[in-house]
């Protein structure tokens, strides 16, 4: 019987990976999908927004059961509580990248992005596949290290949103009210995407310490900044 239930909280951190997975998949196709002006890759997104949701359903389900059948307690409820914490942020992160395809699909044809701009937009759609892609390692690996990193990396998602800004409080902009208000809706999009990778890599570092992240900052920063100075010497 314990086998069984370890293997069910096993099978919920399998859901989360799985669920990052495709959620990471999904922002870089939908910056594809916009960039290019791709309406057949937008619809994929879009549509297949709706696995994330299904998986997220099917794992709250198993989380709820457990919590009936086990009772866990101490470490095992901390994983599940977390893990359905986890799940939500995974879940919005798809529905962000959905947004950034349904405006790919709401401007076809036309391309809803400047050229000027295309460089910036394609780099946050890369940094915010990275940062999925790190969170996910970091639900398998339970790196807190690692974890910890994550909120130095948004650190370039929050840069290359001020240039957006920037982009659109420029006097020489000359795209007109329509396009800036689809800038900074995207803008936004990617910025909470990030955030939301943020979010889950704390809640494992919650689920291994049994401390917020924020409260282990001071303590990790020193290392983590001691680490990257000997890698650039």
């Amino acid at each position: 019987m314990r086998d069984a239930y370890h293997e069910e909280l096993d099978s919920i951190g399998d859901g989360l990976v799985d669920m990052a997975r495709l959620v990471g998949s999904a922002i870089g196709r939908a910056t594809t999908a916009i960039l290019d002006s791709d309406l057949k890759l937008a619809e994929s997104v879009i549509e297949g927004d709706k696995k994330v949701d299904e998986l997220q359903h099917d794992l709250e389900a198993r989380a709820i059961a457990l919590l009936a059948r086990q009772q866990p307690v101490a470490t095992d409820l901390r994983i599940v509580v977390t893990s359905l914490r986890m799940s939500a942020d995974l879940e919005r992160s798809g529905d962000l990248a959905q947004h950034v395809a349904k405006l790919a699909r709401l401007r076809f044809p036309e391309r809803a992005i400047p050229h000027d701009l295309h460089a910036t937009i394609l780099e946050m759609g890369q940094l915010a596949q990275r940062l999925m892609a790190k969170a996910a390692e970091v639900i398998v690996t339970k790196d807190v290290d690692l974890a910890m990193q994550l909120e130095q990396d948004d650190d370039e998602m929050d840069l290359l949103h001020r240039t957006l800004f920037q982009h659109l409080l420029d006097d020489r902009w000359r795209h007109g009210i329509e396009t800036a208000v689809d800038v900074t809706l995207l803008g936004r999009y990617y910025e909470r995407y990030a955030d939301h990778a943020v979010a889950v890599a704390k809640r494992v570092v919650f689920l291994v310490t049994g401390e917020h992240a924020d409260d282990l900052q001071g303590d990790i920063q020193p290392e983590i900044q001691s680490v990257a100075g000997a890698e650039g010497a």
